[in-house]
């Protein structure tokens, strides 16, 4: 009886207290007649930011199928950050976001957007059905 008692403190426990984001900053990448752009430069910053600043992985969220074309959002996790390391990501990633834009070529390839001032929290995340984890 007590080892049911321990396990199922330590399952709640384990439940309550586990490290999950709550706020995330959105990204979304759309098409013009081609596809979508390529996550690469994106994915690229995230690991050099957490190489760089020795910070656990992010948790990378994706929404598929916003049309035709391939569209979809990307969602970061951002609350294991400190509030300056958050302001230089957010500004790094704007920095890589802008010059992704303008490297494109404007007839054909899409356009990634993003407002560093928006997040998007939990609670709105989990009315998204078509949510998946992020593996590249």
């Amino acid at each position: 009886m007590k080892k049911i008692i321990i396990t199922a403190t330590l399952f709640t426990f384990g439940v309550f207290f586990s490290q999950k984001n709550q706020n995330y900053l959105e990204i979304s990448y759309s098409s013009i007649c081609c596809g979508t752009p390529s996550t690469d430069p994106v994915i690229n910053y995230l690991s050099q930011f957490q190489k760089k600043n020795k910070t656990k992985a992010f948790e990378i969220l994706k929404q598929p199928g916003l049309g035709r074309e391939g569209e979809f959002n990307l969602y970061i996790g951002i609350d294991k950050l400190s509030k300056t390391q958050k302001t230089n990501f957010m500004k790094g990633l704007k920095s890589a976001i802008s010059s992704q834009n303008t490297k494109r070529n404007e007839n054909s390839d899409g356009i990634v957007y993003f407002e560093s001032s928006k997040t998007v929290t939990k609670s709105d995340l989990v009315s998204i059905k078509n949510l998946t984890v992020y593996k590249k």
